[in-house]
């Protein structure tokens, strides 16, 4: 099924843009009793020990282009950073020959990110500090950079939401690499919902695929006054619908399964089951084998099911590692056609 995966020669690369935060991962066991905690703390100050804590590199445009060089595909990830979190890139990305580092002198952006339980399944929440990632428009892009995404593969927008320039940044990166499969995943558009909207009319001609999350799909279709996607049935009918009405073709990830439309054809697959360990950046390697799957050609349904069987090694993973080709092909293969 997926023997294109199988001996990966890439030669150009997969281009990824743009934000690097530096992430701390905060594991809340209880959030009542956290939350009582907090009050009584904030009467007179002090510590709340035991809070299980892990410091990441972070950002979904890094966390992407990580989750493919995991995969062994050639990358090349054009971000911003200070002098300090330069070294930090460098020595997470040290282990690769096939990932390329375009590293803008700038503030990076810092992320908390709270995990706790709601009814059963791990919600994260997310605390920001943008940094220079909120204004990178085409302005910051040197002739190395655009080098290497007039030669690209693929080039992958993230984090449109947090870009006060990301309009700009996408236009201008898509018709610079027009022969390049192009990929948008905008993050949580919910404080720029209206704006997205009139954005992806102007960017329809250039734009392959939008990557988008379960919570991102309700706040499109709610522009559209569409109802929020629920069963497998009403989901496909919605993207389908959806992917129609922007005439761009739509990759959707949720927990229970994932679809693609280009508005004419929809197809889906159910997620594997897997305890989850780690959900903060799961969107990110997903979004990684599916682009990986759309590079090689591969057919809807073999993508899908790629992408899916690589998110759910990274949630059933404690630590948070995005899997290798190899752990991915052999669980996906293990687990049924």
């Amino acid at each position: 099924m997926l023997e294109k995966l199988h001996d990966l020669k890439l030669t150009k690369s997969v281009v990824v843009l743009n934000d690097f935060f530096l992430d701390r991962i905060i594991k809340i066991q209880n959030l009542d009793n956290l939350y009582n905690q907090i009050l009584e703390k904030s009467k007179l100050g002090g510590s709340i020990r035991g809070i299980p804590q892990t410091d990441l590199k972070g950002g979904n445009a890094t966390n992407v282009a990580y989750a493919l060089a995991r995969l062994g595909c050639p990358v090349s990830l054009v971000t911003i950073a200070d002098k300090i979190s330069s070294t930090i890139l460098k020595e997470t990305f040290s282990e690769f020959d096939k990932v390329s580092l375009f590293i803008i002198n700038g503030k990076p952006g810092r992320t908390t990110s709270l995990e706790f339980n709601s009814a059963g399944n791990i919600v994260n929440i997310m605390i920001s500090d943008l940094g220079d990632n909120e204004n990178f428009g085409p302005e910051k892009l040197g002739a190395s950079e655009q080098d290497a995404i007039t030669n690209a593969d693929a080039v992958i927008v993230t984090n449109w939401a947090s870009n006060k320039k990301g309009t700009e940044l996408s236009q201008f990166a898509f018709t610079k690499s027009a022969s390049a499969f192009h990929f948008l995943d905008p993050a949580d558009i919910q404080t720029r919902s209206e704006e997205f909207k009139e954005t992806l009319p102007k960017l329809a001609d250039h734009l392959d695929s939008l990557c988008i999350n379960e919570n991102e799909c309700n706040i499109l279709l709610a522009q559209f006054g569409l109802d929020a996607i629920s069963d497998e049935k009403e989901t496909r009918r919605l993207v389908h619908e959806l992917a129609r009405r922007y005439l761009i073709p739509i990759d959707l990830h949720t927990a229970s399964g994932s679809y693609w439309s280009n508005g004419q054809e929809i197809e889906s697959v159910k997620s594997f089951q897997v305890q989850p360990k780690f959900v903060t950046g799961a969107g990110d390697v997903w979004d990684a084998a599916n682009i990986l799957g759309y590079v090689v050609n591969l057919d809807a349904l073999e993508r899908l099911r790629f992408a899916n069987g690589a998110a759910s090694l990274y949630v059933g993973n404690p630590l948070g590692i995005p899997p290798t080709m190899d752990e991915v092909l052999s669980f996906v293969e293990a687990n049924g056609p």
